[in-house]
């Protein structure tokens, strides 16, 4: 009986001592597999960030100098000879338009006057053209409108164009043209508008929207353009719609339409 108890007693240790390394090596198997596992998460989770970084930059908006600059550049690099008309009911004051470069000359029947818009690097410069001079156009007459239409002579000089602080404020859509909003505000009190708010479009850098607000900051007056149409194989305003409204109500008091016609 002893040697067979014994026997067995050897029996079970020996397999007992012969099952603990395989319980060891599934541990570790399992241990391995969680170990791959959490590193494959690990990947996946890192992957996932670096996409959503680089998504980030890529919509990421250009800043408001770049995109101002851009505007600049668009509004600056046409050579054109066009005529047009401001049109406000029944009053139609007709004119000229020509363009080298950052050159801008606006030619009126009625009143008689030739304006010539230069776009500088820093600034604009509205001028009066003489016969045998032009001279800064006067300050205290920027407010005027030109023919009795909405439209003033400050908005020709295109001031707002180079007002530093400008934010951009989100993106939005203008007649299917994806836009960049900006915020503008006047560098001074004496500023045609308290700030303007922009849209620009983000592939061509044109001026799709404009408004314009009081020094309460009430919407005062509303550009936007309606139609354009290709010249010289360029796409060019055709028509912008520019609303004068009652501050606080939003009524429109009155609305001119700038045209440009198309060459024959």
């Amino acid at each position: 009986m002893r040697p067979s108890l014994v026997d067995k007693m050897k029996q079970n240790l020996i397999h007992e001592t012969a099952a603990r390394p395989a319980v060891r090596h599934d541990k570790k198997r399992v241990a391995a597999k969680q170990a791959i596992n959490a590193i494959s998460l690990v990947i996946i989770l890192l992957l996932v960030l670096g996409n959503s970084l680089t998504k980030a930059v890529a919509d990421a908006p250009p800043s408001a100098p770049e995109i101002l600059d851009r505007v600049r550049l668009q509004q600056s690099q046409q050579q054109l000879d066009l005529q047009g008309q401001l049109r406000t009911g029944a009053t139609v004051i007709p004119f000229r338009m020509t363009q080298t470069g950052p050159v801008i000359r606006y030619t009126f029947a009625n009143p008689p006057e030739v304006l010539q818009l230069r776009l500088g690097e820093k600034g604009s410069r509205l001028d009066l053209v003489t016969e045998n001079s032009a001279k800064k156009f006067s300050a205290s007459r920027l407010d005027e409108k030109i023919g009795g239409t909405g439209v003033t002579y400050g908005d020709l000089a295109l001031k707002f164009l180079y007002w530093p602080n400008a934010q951009v404020i989100g993106a939005d859509t203008i007649r299917t043209r994806d836009c960049w909003k900006l915020r503008l505000p006047a560098p001074g009190k004496d500023a045609q508008y308290s700030s303007v708010l922009l849209w620009v479009d983000k592939e061509s850098g044109a001026i799709m929207q404009l408004e314009g607000y009081d020094k309460t900051g009430q919407l005062a007056k509303r550009f936007e353009v309606v139609s354009a149409q290709k010249i010289g194989g360029r796409w060019f305003l055709k028509q912008m719609r520019i609303e004068e409204l009652q501050p606080g109500t939003n009524k429109v008091l009155v609305r001119t339409y700038l045209e440009i016609k198309k060459p024959s």
